[in-house]
């Protein structure tokens, strides 16, 4: 585990970087519980100054209405990958329930990294919705791309992999995105091409 001292701008030295946010959900989420939890999400990690542009999912949930009207009310893409992409990816909090159910053991963590491409970090690991009356159906992770040591950014602003054959479907987008942290655990991963393990090392 590695962990870095705060930086809000990603180390870039002028705007916040961008943040990609996984997500994952049970059928029937309202879009209310996944903007709450994206929220909470931000704020505890301190990345709310930091542009979201994208949201990041598994496969078999990028038609699911409360990811997509989420996706919409914050005016970003929803990007899906196949759970075999996202079984390859190395990521702190593995679930065996989520690879019963999904076909990965992880799809906010891990489709948060692959979707703000190689090198990302993780920025917050995967949280859990907290509805009053009724067990959660949203989990969400951050991530945005790493930073070198010339204070560089390792993937672009869209957040995209490089070899865009590899990428995720985009399945919703408005052409008018929004313009507008702590400790962190580094996952630095290779070129995500679905099928193939990633190529990087993750750091401990």
């Amino acid at each position: 585990m590695t962990r870095r001292a705060p930086d809000k701008t990603g180390g870039t030295g002028g705007a916040a970087a961008p943040l990609v946010v996984g997500v994952g959900a049970r059928r029937g989420v309202p879009v209310s519980e996944v903007l709450e939890l994206i929220a909470a999400t931000r704020a505890a990690a301190g990345c709310t100054d930091r542009t979201v542009v994208a949201l990041a999912t598994v496969a078999a949930k990028a038609t699911e209405p409360g990811l997509l009207g989420a996706a919409r009310r914050l005016g970003v893409p929803l990007r899906s990958f196949p759970a075999a992409a996202l079984a390859a990816v190395p990521v702190p909090a593995p679930s065996t329930a989520a690879a019963a159910a999904a076909g990965t053991p992880s799809v906010a963590e891990a489709a948060a990294l692959l979707a703000a491409g190689p090198g990302a970090e993780l920025l917050a690991g995967k949280r859990k919705s907290a509805p009053r009356d009724r067990p959660p159906r949203a989990t969400c992770a951050l991530a945005g791309p790493a930073v070198t040591e010339s204070g560089a950014l390792t993937a672009g602003r869209e957040g995209a992999a490089t070899d865009r054959s590899s990428a995720a479907d985009i399945v919703m987008t408005s052409p008018n995105p929004p313009r507008r942290g702590p400790d962190r655990w580094t996952a630095v991963v290779g070129d995500p091409a679905p099928g193939s393990g990633p190529t990087g090392t993750k750091e401990t």
